[in-house]
Order: structure tokens, then sequence, then C-alpha cells
């Protein structure tokens, strides 16, 4: 349903988006990740028709995004950073006015008006002026004005902003309901709602797509390392060294329990080795008490951390 190929956007010497290549599949739920500055919005505002690309094709439901930029504005729904709304209008005319200029028929308006205003939740507020709205309300108006005439695509840049707990599980709620019918692409900074909404994961740095794969599969491909977490008791010091000693134990992390004795551990090792046994066998060896050990799986904001900072680590030890 999209199709990205070597996309670059540059600005003077410097890229935001540098050659970047993926793909949604349709019916899919895509989560664009990446820190501030990464290039997801100018990526999303390419894709929209709202920026040209210096170089690179960008296809949504076969149509070219620069060639036949109306027939893919009429395929998509577009929520960006700040929601495009009208605040001297009432919520149901600023739908109706939207529905209108994208396209919907004016037999069948006033029926995608109050179904987009019933999926985002707002039907209680369909007279109040957008002015007065909470931004959370403003939020979800702006949800509703992009599912309005029932796109293909729904590009979603942080729909969360601003919503508290309650409503945030509405959207996710709403985001979900649209998978399959609708091919999504949602941008986020919350990991958590990427891992519970998102069939599968896009991370960009710096412009460029670092990582490419289902939430639950990017564990594995980022070198299959294991995690464990230990609660000993004992002296820290000669833990960490312990520890440190193992081969294979490429990080060690001590920090003390309040007010129970203990020393939580977290240490990582290499990938394709399972020290556990060899751990528990040493410390025990050496008259420390192990109270806990357990295998960690990486988060996926264990990743995006690991991702997007290898760069600077590598840069500074250089």
């Amino acid at each position: 349903m999209i199709e990205v190929e070597h996309l670059t956007k540059s600005y003077g010497k410097g890229r935001a988006v540098n050659d970047i290549t993926f793909t949604v599949n349709k019916g899919e739920i895509l989560g664009f990740l990446g820190p501030n500055g990464a290039g997801k919005t100018t990526t999303m505002r390419i894709l929209t028709g709202y920026l040209p690309a210096t170089a690179g094709t960008a296809r949504i439901a076969g149509f070219d995004v620069f060639d036949q930029s109306m027939e893919v504005r009429k395929r998509i729904g577009y929520l960006p950073e700040q929601p495009p709304l009208y605040p001297e209008m009432s919520v149901a005319d600023y739908l109706t006015f939207v529905a209108r200029i994208k396209g919907v028929e004016a037999d069948k308006t006033p029926g995608r008006v109050a179904e987009a205003m019933r999926m985002a939740n707002i039907e209680d507020r369909r007279n109040d002026l957008i002015r007065k709205l909470s931004r959370g309300y403003k939020q979800r108006v702006g949800i509703a004005q992009a599912i309005v005439h029932n796109p293909d695509v729904v590009i979603l840049d942080e729909p969360t902003v601003g919503l508290d707990p309650n409503q945030i599980i509405e959207v996710r709620r709403l985001i979900k309901s649209l998978a399959g019918d609708h091919t999504i692409i949602l941008s986020t900074h919350i990991l958590p709602e990427v891992e519970m909404t998102c069939d599968r994961v896009v991370i960009i740095h710096k412009g460029q797509i670092v990582a490419e794969d289902t939430p639950q599969n990017l564990a594995s491909q980022r070198g299959g390392g294991q995690r464990i977490h230990l609660e000993v008791k004992g002296d820290a010091g000669q833990l960490q060294s312990s520890l440190a000693q193992v081969e294979g134990v490429s990080r060690v992390e001590v920090e003390p329990v309040e007010s129970s004795g203990l020393l939580s551990v977290t240490l990582e090792n290499d990938k394709g080795k399972d020290l556990r046994h060899v751990i528990a066998s040493r410390l025990i060896g050496e008259g420390f008490e192990l109270y806990e050990l357990r295998a960690v799986n990486l988060s996926l904001e264990d990743i995006f951390r690991q991702l997007t900072t290898e760069e600077t680590k590598e840069a500074q030890a250089a």
C-alpha cells in the first residue's frame, strides 16, 4: 500500500532524510520511531505531499506522491503534530467542512461526520466551538478529521499528545480498530504505545533507517545477547569485580536495594552464550548469597536507546 524507495530530503548540505527505503502492507500498522530531529516528520510530510523530496520515489495505493499528488491526497488522512483546526467553528461544522473539501459526497457527509465523531469519542462535543475545547479534545478532533473521508491510508504524527491516560487507551483502541481496512503509519515517542499497537516498527536515526522488524523480533535482531538480573548479598566492589571477570560478560551494573541489604545486579553477556549456570556457580563458590537470578528480555525502549546512541558512543570513543 505504501512504497518508499531511496527517499532523500536535503536542506543545503544537510540531509533530513537520507536514502530510506521501506514498505507498509495493506491493513498494517507501522510504528515510525526516532529521536527528535531524526527525520520522522519530514518523511510524513513528503508522503502526504506537503513537502517535495530531493530524490527517490514514494507511492501510495499505486499512485506516485510527486506526479499524482491529488490522487494520493484523496486516499490519505493526515494528523500532523499540530492539528489543522479552525477555532471559531463548531466540531460538527468543521468536520463537515473537511469532509466536503476531501471529496465526500453531499448525501454521505452527515453519516461520515457522525461516524468520525463516534470513533474519536467526541459526539458530546459536536456543537462546541473548537477554541473552547481542552487540548485533549482538540487532538481527538484532529484524529476525526484524518478519518472523516474513510481513507485507505492514515498517517498519525504523535496522535496522543495532550491526552490523559484514559484518552490514550481510547485512541489506541481506535487505531487498532482501523487496522485491516486501513493502512496506518504511527509516529510517537511513547514506546509502550508502539508495543501495544503496531504490527511492525521502523526506527530512524539521523535521517537513516537503523532497524525494521516486529517489536518482538527486534531484540534478537540486535545481536541475541542476554540480559540477566540478580539479587545478591555481599560486598558491592567485590561483586562487580567478580562478575566482570566472567568470560563473555560485556556489562555489569550493581545498585543497592533500599532497606533490604541486597544488591541489585544487571549484566549483559555476548551473543549465543547463556552464562546463568556459570554466574551462579561462581557467586556461590565465592561466598556470596544469591537470592534471585533470571533472564530479562530487552524492551523496545532498550533497543531504541541502543540504536539511537551507538553512533554517539562510537564517536566519543574515537
